[in-house]
């Protein structure tokens, strides 16, 4: 498929993953209602629904899903590992240290905005951790130490979960597992700016860096070259998608594959040029996260699946059977 077709594909769907996303759940909105209380009318409780509760959910989902899906292409094309996704680099497993310390510290019912804060700052140490792991052995930044570095602080990480949760109490527990599983469920306004003013940014920095990494997949050596400055290339691109990674985690929770499942799809579908990639992979990213939080509200109505759950049940098959494509291959 060309490229322009798919992305107005792609479009379409998530327009009516939007749609799908406020009308569907608990208590169901009619189209008509919808719009009225977009006119400004309706309903004083369809009002409060739509606007307060649906729309920022699903604004959040949309843009966690496309930064995600942005973040993991760029990882891809970084390392020249089509296995790769956000989560490779311990991000989230930072984010998740700062978010489970500030629940066992009994900080997170007493101030709304500890948690998001905390992940994010723990997010952003595990960032500058692997980064100054990778560029130990000298200036120049090994995309393979890299990996290494990202696996490794991923599992420090994960142990110091597990300590924290062994000396907290159940409810401290459930409220942790629930977070770390992610969710949408407490998305506000508040959030959906603060998803936006980190993605739509580093979105366009990374999509400036499309022509770059285009030539670095190709080679380092003949990158540098044509011109290409291959190490602030991979620092900035790297920095940009961790960001992106990390402020989805502070808002969300941890959702896993969504950087792994789409890019890939995308580049099945119309090649890798990141110049087309990028932008067709956060439209795609978007749509796939509202209808999987859709898939999480209404496939056990009134109880809600998490989020990562569901992403986990597309994401690993798929995972899978691209691990073995990758083996066979060799």
């Amino acid at each position: 498929m060309r490229r322009w077709p798919l992305a107005g594909l792609l479009a379409l769907v998530l327009a009516a993953a939007v749609v799908m996303g406020v009308l569907f759940g608990a208590v169901p909105v009619s189209l008509g209602e919808l719009a009225a209380v977009l006119r400004g009318n309706g309903d004083p409780v369809h009002r409060d629904i739509v606007l307060q509760l649906r729309l920022p959910r699903v604004l959040l989902a949309g843009f966690v899903g496309g930064g995600l899906a942005v973040a993991g292409a760029t990882l891809q094309a970084l390392l020249r590992n089509p296995l790769a996704e956000p989560y490779i680099l311990g991000i989230s497993g930072g984010a998740s240290v700062g978010a489970v310390a500030v629940l066992a510290l009994g900080l997170g019912a007493a101030t709304p905005w500890a948690v998001p804060i905390a992940a994010f700052a723990g997010a952003v140490g595990a960032i500058l951790l692997v980064f100054r792991v990778a560029t130990v052995a000298g200036r120049g930044m090994d995309v393979r130490v890299l990996l290494v570095a990202g696996v490794v602080v991923a599992a420090f990480f994960t142990a110091c979960i597990a300590f924290i949760l062994s000396v907290s109490s159940a409810r401290t527990v459930q409220s942790a597992v629930l977070w770390i599983m992610g969710s949408f469920a407490a998305a506000d306004w508040g959030d959906v700016v603060t998803s936006a003013a980190y993605t739509l940014p580093a979105f366009g920095i990374l999509w400036a860096l499309a022509r770059p990494l285009n030539l670095m997949a190709i080679g380092e050596q003949t990158a540098l070259y044509l011109g290409a400055d291959v190490e602030g290339v991979k620092r900035l691109a790297l920095a940009m998608a961790a960001l992106i990674t990390a402020a989805s985690v502070a808002v969300a929770g941890v959702i896993g594959f969504v950087g792994l499942v789409v890019p890939h799809a995308v580049r099945l579908t119309i090649g890798s040029d990141n110049r087309a990639l990028f932008p067709l992979a956060f439209l795609g990213g978007a749509a796939f996260l509202v209808l999987a939080d859709l898939a999480a509200r209404v496939a056990l109505a009134p109880a809600e699946i998490p989020v990562g759950v569901i992403t986990a049940f597309v994401g690993v098959p798929l995972f899978l059977v691209q691990l073995r494509r990758s083996i066979g291959s060799r």
